[in-house]
């Protein structure tokens, strides 16, 4: 069995016990075989074979995906892409790619994350308010949502409403109405749900959602708002006691969710470490507050260890939050702004 055959039938069934030993067996195999990232480390001095904790991994900066293939690829097994992703960003900015060697992998593993937090797809149906990520295209988000709509077996042929808030707000009466064995979320991008809102206040059908869950984002098209405002207006409008919340990103496979109040849950396959931001060697699982570095586990066909241009805080319960992004960063899509 090849290495991937096996690491990956260890990934579906993988713990909070065994995740940092499954980790650290990815780290050595992407050591050799991921180019961008083996380059990395040597630049760096490192020598995976010296590497006993994730503590001591160091990070790929996440910029890597804008400027390289960063791609694992064994000499007797090689791949092509399947589908690339590209992150989100103006016309200005270079989009970051992460090429996909296999879909189901990326949906399944989706799928088996939101389930442990919301239960089965089948109990849900989904609608999404996502423009930007849709005229963009190549977005992960939207295959992801693609996904759970297929997998759900929604009755619901039209998800996805570019900026018809007509039709979205006859789908979720429709939804309602049609489908009472199901719970309905609403899923979109922060300044799509506020012109949702803005657009038609007050109007019944906004709230019909069992769960609005925003993705992040106002991307230049709204003045920036600190979480606890955004939420308190989204609340308001849809007649929410919480908002919930998704993190993710394009260079991610995994994502972690927030059932409400800006904390984050990291499910065994997506670690996240804090770090000082002037020092890209300190990451560990203790700090308080510092720049996020995340191990992804599903990204075995790229690069597990990421460090990130987010700023966040843990909580002693072990969740997590995203406070902001580092000076001078791009603006990002799937990540709570502050």
């Amino acid at each position: 069995m090849s290495f991937r055959a096996e690491y990956l039938s260890d990934l579906a069934r993988v713990t909070p016990a065994t995740a940092q030993a499954l980790a650290l067996r990815l780290f050595r195999h992407q050591a050799r075989h991921c180019a961008p990232y083996q380059q990395w480390l040597q630049a760096l001095g490192c020598r995976p074979e010296q590497v006993q904790r994730l503590e001591q991994v160091p990070f790929l900066p996440i910029e890597f995906f804008k400027t390289h293939e960063v791609v694992t690829v064994e000499p007797a097994e090689p791949w092509q892409p399947v589908q690339t992703f590209r992150s989100s960003g103006t016309t200005q900015q270079q989009r970051s790619r992460h090429l996909l060697r296999d879909a189901p992998l990326y949906h399944e593993h989706a799928a088996r994350i939101f389930e442990q937090q919301y239960g089965p797809l089948s109990g849900w149906t989904f609608l999404a308010l996502l423009p930007s990520y849709l005229e963009q295209g190549e977005s992960s988000l939207v295959d992801m949502v693609e996904h759970f709509v297929r997998a759900s077996g929604q009755p619901q042929q039209q998800a996805f409403f570019l900026r018809d808030h007509a039709a979205l707000l006859e789908a979720l009466q429709t939804a309602k109405r049609e489908q009472p064995g199901r719970r309905l979320m609403l899923i979109g991008v922060t300044y799509a749900l506020l012109d949702l809102l803005a657009a038609y206040p007050g109007h019944p059908a906004l709230r019909l959602p069992d769960a609005v869950l925003e993705t992040g984002g106002m991307k230049g098209r709204r003045r920036e708002m600190i979480r606890e405002e955004l939420h308190a207006e989204l609340m308001a409008g849809f007649g929410q006691p919480v908002i919930h919340s998704e993190y993710g990103m394009t260079e991610l496979l995994s994502q972690a969710y927030s059932p409400g109040h800006g904390r984050f849950w990291a499910p065994p396959a997506l670690q996240v470490l804090l770090r000082e931001p002037s020092d890209p060697f300190s990451a560990d699982f203790e700090r308080a507050a510092g720049a996020i570095s995340v191990v992804d586990l599903a990204n075995v066909d790229s690069c597990a260890f990421l460090e990130t241009r987010d700023l966040g805080r843990r909580h002693p319960d072990g969740s997590f939050e995203v406070l902001g992004r580092l000076d001078n960063s791009d603006i990002r899509g799937c990540s709570q702004l502050a």
